[in-house]
């Protein structure tokens, strides 16, 4: 396929227009401003289009659509302990299995090309992302909260089966990671023996750190730390690892990330829906820390429009800070494409280079609210909206264009979550 003439944002974020991106397979395999000799079949026109690299959702939980606007307007421990926990204990898996792809098929038509997965289910998840056509780094949450050995306990049977059926599958684009849901969901045993086992197999760790003030003022009451320092005592940052939310975290907290190389996954919309609070974004990049945007799930969001956790990324800072020249429209892209790609391991991802992996977005820029283009940069984080994506391509196949899934029954997807839904809520 080749895309002629078109608007691009280039492998270092910066707009180039009237360029020819050619894609062969799963490859980017030509970039340039001329016209490539070589036939590339289907040409797209460029036309009012912006190419760009994939968006990666850095923190999901995709079976959670099941509780899209369920348990509204609670604090995060309420809503998780009253109101999900109760839900998540009548899941099927026939309905967490419709609900990853209802979450698919949502991120394909927002942008999302990849999301890093935190749950349970894992066959059922497998199979919708294997299906789908999607990425994603799935990881089998672990809580644990008695005295029990860990290594033993079918929650780890379950994690090392996933490992071991998963990681690679469907052409690479599912990889296995690990996950210790939090600090205050485990024991000091636990999140021990699960740093040892990953370190061991060579294992990404994903994890839930400081999200509210609760939570992160109880760790340092119960352990004399703060959650960063607790889970980086017992080897949690052992592995390259992401820690979603940091809302909390403290100077030494941040000094501890970086030296460990922790990717840290910033989720706008679900902290300030929750009031968990503003992760202080500026902080990490003086830091040089590497930072991810995320959605956390439909239930804490309602949505997984990336425009709008982009935006919101972006206009927060601004806000705590006082200061307005803080976050660029660039460091908003790239923690919301590059980055992300990174923190997933997914080194030839994330952005239009010749030999990376053909994860490619088409936006419309030919609507009234991305004129003029006096900074396009600008316009796609301030101006763009989710519906602006006509097309999402994975490893150099379309999976979503022009409102046409092409890899999902939509109509049938949207049945049989709403069937599920209803199924668990006769039963609770």
């Amino acid at each position: 396929m080749l895309f002629k003439e078109i608007t691009i944002l280039d492998e270092n974020f910066n707009i180039k227009e009237n360029m020819y991106v050619g894609v062969r397979g799963d490859r980017i395999v030509y970039v340039s401003n001329q016209m490539p000799e070589e036939d590339f079949g289907e040409v797209r026109n460029g036309k009012g289009r912006l190419l760009m690299p994939g968006f990666v959702n850095g923190h999901a939980h995709a079976p959670m659509g099941l509780m899209r606007g369920y348990g509204e307007n609670m604090a995060l421990q309420d809503w998780l302990f009253k109101k999900i926990f109760p839900f998540e204990d009548k899941l099927t898996s026939e309905g967490v299995y419709y609900a990853t792809l209802l979450s698919m098929a949502e991120c394909m038509r927002f942008g999302i090309v990849s999301t890093s997965e935190m749950y349970y289910f894992m066959d059922e998840m497998a199979a919708a992302v294997t299906e789908s056509g999607m990425k994603s780094n799935l990881s089998r949450s672990i809580s644990h909260f008695d005295d029990s050995d860990f290594m033993s306990s079918y929650r780890a049977k379950e994690m090392i089966e996933a490992y071991e059926k998963y990681n690679g599958a469907a052409e690479g684009r599912i990889i296995i990671d690990m996950s210790l849901h939090s600090e205050y969901t485990s024991t000091p045993e636990s999140a021990r023996q699960l740093a040892e086992y990953t370190k061991s197999i060579g294992a990404r760790m994903q994890v839930h750190v400081s999200e509210t003030k609760k939570e992160h003022e109880e760790c340092k009451e119960k352990y004399n730390m703060t959650p960063v320092k607790y889970l980086n005592s017992l080897g949690i940052f052992d592995t390259p690892s992401t820690a979603a939310h940091c809302v909390w975290i403290e100077e030494d907290d941040r000094d501890i990330l970086k030296e460990k190389g922790v990717s840290i996954c910033v989720n706008p919309i679900s902290n300030l829906k929750l009031a968990s609070g503003i992760c202080d974004i500026p902080k990490l990049l003086d830091k040089g820390i590497n930072i991810t945007i995320g959605t956390d799930s439909a239930a804490s969001n309602n949505c997984l429009d990336f425009m709008e956790e982009i935006k919101m990324f972006a206009l927060l800072p601004k806000l705590v800070t006082g200061d307005p020249t803080v976050i660029t429209p660039k460091q908003a892209l790239m923690a919301a494409t590059v980055n992300g790609a990174m923190a997933q391991g997914r080194t030839d991802c994330g952005c239009i280079k010749e030999g990376n992996k053909a994860d490619l977005i088409m936006l419309n820029t030919d609507v009234p609210w991305m004129h003029p283009k006096h900074d396009l940069l600008g316009n796609i984080v301030y101006a763009a909206r989710g519906s602006d994506v006509v097309m999402t391509m994975v490893d150099g196949r379309v999976l979503y264009e022009n409102g046409v899934y092409k890899t999902l029954d939509i109509e049938k997807v949207i049945y049989e979550t709403e069937k599920a839904t209803k199924e668990i809520l006769a039963e609770i």
